[in-house]
């Protein structure tokens, strides 16, 4: 501990300090000006004095972004979030990963750029997640764009921008605590109150998918804005599917004009999103997204299973999938290709309660958990 008169004489120390680093960037020298902040910032860290901490890193920050060299840059901005994060500065770290993120972007350093922004909302989220809200949910925003960008973290890029909407509606850590809830209950074959649950969960969704523009701009994101809304369409119809097939195994009369209004809805909604999908898909000529043509073709298997839960076929799944796109024959082919398709094929030709077995043996995402309960039970 420093008594009042140390504490006095280090504060003088750390002034001189700055008024010399001030020095040095006025002279163009930033590399020694920085040198001498990070000295100051030193002192006022060991005294505890973190409000003068913030203006100091500003002030590096400031003369680091004056380099001409970016790579310079970003060297030292990462040595000095280094130290911030060591120290859990978590709102200066942010600051400074903030300005990784812009330099990084600026030199189409995707990864890194997606990387800084998604480290700066997680802390600013820690930091104070109602104060920071906002804030934070763009700069996931902008971290899942940027990842959109590389091909190989791509899929990691959609998921950040489905987080952003997600925790800018508050509802991002609830959904995740709901959905677990809506397991155990399937699991314990509370057929009934896991329908209301996954129905809730349906509504939340919607809410989202209601606030896009809040964060997306249409014109500005069109290949963002359409993917987004066909993924919470998307979420909004899965969801309602599994509250009826959960009323179906509850297996009362009652629940029947329930079963339909929800089964009815989620039709409509999968039709929409597969709409959407084949818009992003088809004017692409190779190297299809992967998760797109899994997405497309899973609302498709989901379509073909409400429609034979309901006993109707409103449409050809599989025909309303291929509509529109037949001139794109190597869309169609991949398309094909996809395991969710060949289900969908199997339940239009032999019906649902033959295509169960095969249903239990392909992945359902994260209604893996729950999916071979409900298969069981259908073919009770």
């Amino acid at each position: 501990m420093f008594n009042q008169e140390d504490k006095e004489e280090q504060e003088i120390q750390a002034i001189k300090l700055i008024d010399q680093a001030e020095e040095l960037a006025d002279r163009g020298k930033g590399e020694e000006a920085i040198n001498f902040y990070e000295q100051a910032a030193q002192i006022y860290l060991d005294l505890g004095g973190y409000i003068k901490l913030d203006e100091l890193f500003i002030r590096i920050t400031y003369i680091i972004l004056q380099f001409k060299n970016n790579i310079q840059a970003t060297y030292r901005l990462k040595s000095i979030i280094r130290k911030t994060e060591e120290l859990k500065l978590y709102e200066i770290s942010a600051k400074l990963l903030i300005n990784l993120g812009n330099i990084s972007f600026k030199m189409n350093d995707w990864e890194t750029a997606g990387e800084s922004w998604s480290q700066a909302s997680e802390y600013l989220h820690k930091s104070d997640p109602e104060e920071f809200l906002n804030l934070a949910s763009i700069l996931l925003l902008k971290a899942g764009q940027s990842y959109e960008r590389a091909s190989q973290t791509r899929d990691l890029g959609k998921q950040l921008i489905f987080k952003a909407v997600m925790r800018h509606n508050k509802f991002f850590e609830l959904y995740q605590e709901e959905e677990k809830q809506g397991q155990l209950l399937i699991a314990n074959k509370d057929f009934e109150a896991a329908s209301k649950k996954f129905d809730e969960v349906s509504s939340y969704f919607k809410k989202s998918f209601d606030n896009l523009s809040d964060l997306l701009n249409e014109e500005e994101d069109k290949d963002t804005m359409l993917n987004a809304k066909a993924r919470f369409i998307h979420f909004v119809a899965e969801y309602q599917t599994i509250s009826a097939i959960c009323l179906s195994a509850a297996n009362k009369p009652e629940y029947n004009e329930k079963i339909k209004n929800l089964g009815m809805d989620s039709i409509e909604l999968f039709k929409e999103s597969i709409s959407l999908l084949k818009d992003y898909l088809f004017p692409k000529k190779k190297e299809f997204d992967k998760e797109i043509v899994l997405r497309v073709t899973f609302d498709t298997m989901l379509l073909a299973i409400i429609q034979r839960i309901l006993d109707i076929e409103e449409i050809k799944c599989t025909e309303n999938l291929l509509s529109g796109i037949e001139t794109n024959k190597t869309l169609i082919k991949t398309i094909k290709k996809s395991p969710y398709f060949k289900l969908t094929k199997e339940i239009e030709d032999a019906g649902l309660s033959d295509t169960l077995n095969n249903i239990r043996n392909v992945n359902l995402g994260h209604f893996e958990k729950i999916k071979n309960t409900l298969v069981l039970h259908f073919q009770e």
